[in-house]
This record gives structure tokens, sequence and C-alpha cells, in this order.
């Protein structure tokens, strides 16, 4: 049996961008997948961290510690 058409000629048109919304989901869940497992949701910045450890040791002053923390993130 054939199905009536309905639609009334933009039955193309929801087609094409359900399948947008279903291609950007897609994506947009496997890059959010990727970002959750390899922790990788934000970017480190390992010269202040080094400069934590540093005043955590005792090798720099705190006065050291922040200017040098302003110059890296500046």
């Amino acid at each position: 049996m054939m199905w009536p058409y309905y639609g009334g000629g933009w039955g193309w048109f929801w087609m094409a961008g359900m399948m947008v919304v279903f291609w950007g989901a897609v994506i947009f869940l496997a890059v959010w997948a990727i970002t959750t497992v390899t922790g990788r949701s934000a970017p480190r910045n390992d010269a202040v961290d080094t400069l934590r450890k540093r005043l955590a040791a005792g090798e720099i002053t705190k006065d050291e510690f922040e200017t040098t923390k302003r110059l890296i993130e500046s």
C-alpha cells in the first residue's frame, strides 16, 4: 500500500533540517564524550602549577609568585 503524500512540498526541507540537527547532535556528543574521558575540558597552565610548587617548597616568596604569575597570565 502506498502512503499518501503529505507535506505540501516542504517535506524535503524538514528532512534536510532534521539531518543537520541529528548530525550536529552526534558530533556534539562525540566531542563532549572525548573531552570528558580525556580530561581536556580546560587548558592547564603548567607554568602556574610549577610556580605554586616552588612557593610551597619555599624556593620563592609570595611577592615573587604574584609578580611572575601576573607576567605569565598576561
